[in-house]
């Protein structure tokens, strides 16, 4: 029995990155408010999602963007881009609903195999501290913690985050 999901899962599409920022902020408000404030997620949403940024890095090919389907609405999605010899894993965000039916873990090795046909040596992401089920599910993933550490992201807001990090 395999644990992969039998949602299809494919590259972003240029008609599709609102239907993606939509699911961003259903995930980021089940997820989010008791972590950050509501003016930085409103911020985060605004500057992550906004439709220019996402197309733009459609057609770079240092980015990859992947999307699990079911019908014709995105229930997951991963981004992720090249950053010297790694890979940085940027965004990894499954639908509330759909949850623990293996789609992280599909949207996850679709971004290890775009990483390893890059080069990457390894996979590296940030999971804000306060986010147990992340830290829980990416450690099963075979992540590890390598650094914690807080960034200034502007207009006084902070990522609290533990930085990740896997092998390929």
């Amino acid at each position: 029995m395999t644990s992969e999901p039998r949602t299809p899962i494919r590259p972003l599409g240029a008609a599709d990155v609102d239907a993606v920022a939509t699911l961003a902020r259903t995930v980021w408000q089940a997820t989010y408010p008791a972590l950050i404030s509501q003016a930085q997620i409103d911020a985060m949403l605004a500057d992550r999602y906004a439709p220019a940024r996402m197309r733009a890095q459609l057609d770079d090919p240092a980015h990859a963007w992947r999307v699990a389907w079911q019908d014709d609405t995105p229930v997951g999605f991963a981004h992720a881009y090249r950053d010297d010899e790694n890979c940085k894993l940027d965004k990894l965000y499954v639908d509330p609903a759909q949850q623990r039916r293996g789609l992280g873990a599909a949207l996850l090795a679709e971004i290890e195999r775009w990483a390893r046909a890059h080069g990457a040596a390894r996979v590296r992401l940030q999971v804000n501290r306060g986010n147990a089920a992340a830290l829980r599910a990416y450690a099963r993933y075979g992540f590890t913690i390598v650094e914690s550490r807080v960034f200034d992201i502007g207009d006084s807001f902070v990522m609290d985050d533990h930085v990740m990090e896997k092998p390929l």
